[in-house]
């Protein structure tokens, strides 16, 4: 730690946050991963993390809700070195193979085409989901609470896998506009539009994610109703779902955030992972991010709904935080000034800020 770092200053280093903190004194180490093959929107959530990186320098340090999370370290994976590069050019390539799959006509040499393209970039992406997994459990295995900065929805499930097999019976936090729960969507086994279907399916039960609690959904078809209704009344991995029209209209009838984000988390058991997809926002906070829909929470709102996590004596081991995306056409170097940056970076400082206060991250970085 550098002895003449200011945390009431002006970011003097290019750590994330602009903090000093390295590897090896940090107890949250954000894993960027910026990767968007399967992106079924507007694309440019790959771009993510470094925007959040940029926006980063311009947050204060200190929390009115949480208090100096910076004090437990915080450190991100340079964007040139550790797994990003290689990520990067897996992305890449998969973007290539995903854009035969989605724009080849029908029949003939060109079915056989995509078929070949869609296996290439299902692999790609599988071999995406592996090295993310494989640099989480090593940080856990530190003692440490690894972060996944995505990139597209599809990319934290490595890091999901990992925090449930090391706590069986975990339950999940979903916040996002959509189920996610589609299977194979656009026939992309890894889509960002199935990972929840991928955390329940693959990773499901006793041993793994034994609920998934969804706040802000308001995006969702027939098969996610479906799956919703099937899993709710099994004694399998449990799907409690707080559709958005639903919160929305229990608020216009005088019923306060307070309660029912007590309500939201009630389901949950004792350890809890959060998965982030910003656009469970209302999209003024995220205009670009790839698959806006009007509603969702205020910022005030999911700040709260952590509040309640940390309340509620349940300990948050590990999150995410995905699909934030800076304008199109913005130059990087200045994404400082990016709303969907300046956003996403004040929500990963909530969600480490939740972490810390809820008793979980006691490695390298506690003080």
């Amino acid at each position: 730690m550098d002895e003449a770092f200011d945390p009431n200053g002006p970011a003097r280093h290019d750590g994330l946050f602009g903090l000093p903190h390295t590897l090896t004194n940090a107890a949250f180490v954000v894993v960027p991963v910026p990767f968007d093959a399967t992106t079924s929107g507007l694309d440019g959530t790959r771009d993510g993390p470094r925007a959040v990186l940029e926006a980063s320098y311009q947050v204060d340090l200190y929390d009115a809700d949480f208090g100096n999370p910076w004090e437990r370290g915080i450190f991100m994976f340079p964007l040139d070195r550790g797994p990003v590069p290689q990520i990067s050019a897996w992305n890449q390539e998969a973007r290539r193979h995903a854009r035969v799959v989605l724009d080849a006509p029908a029949g003939g040499g060109a079915r056989r085409a995509r078929e070949r393209a869609l296996n290439r970039a299902n692999r790609l992406c599988g071999d995406m989901n592996t090295l993310v997994e494989g640099t989480v459990r090593a940080l856990l295995a530190q003692g440490r609470t690894a972060v996944v900065l995505g990139g597209d929805h599809s990319t934290p499930f490595g890091a999901i896998a990992a925090y449930a097999d090391r706590h069986p019976g975990l339950g999940l936090l979903h916040v996002d506009a959509h189920a996610d729960l589609r299977s194979a969507y656009e026939g992309f086994t890894w889509s960002h539009a199935s990972i929840m279907r991928n955390v329940v399916t693959r990773l499901g039960g006793p041993r793994g994610v034994s609920t998934l609690v969804q706040v802000g959904v308001r995006d969702f078809c027939t098969e996610e109703l479906t799956e919703i209704r099937r899993r709710k009344a099994r004694s399998e991995t449990r799907i409690v779902t707080h559709f958005d029209t639903d919160l929305a209209a229990a608020k216009m009838r005088g019923r306060a955030w307070g309660a029912l984000a007590r309500a939201i988390v009630r389901p949950l058991p004792r350890v809890v992972y959060v998965s982030v997809d910003i656009d469970g926002l209302d999209p003024k906070l995220c205009p670009d991010t790839g698959t806006p829909v009007p509603g969702g929470l205020e910022f005030a709102e999911l700040v709260e709904l952590l509040r309640a996590l940390v309340r509620s004596g349940r300990r948050i081991v590990g999150f995410d935080l995905n699909e934030v995306a800076p304008k199109r056409g913005t130059r990087a170097e200045t994404w400082g000034g990016d709303w969907n940056g300046n956003v996403g970076a004040r929500v990963l400082y909530k969600l480490i800020g939740a972490a810390a206060a809820s008793g979980d991250s006691p490695g390298p970085g506690k003080r």
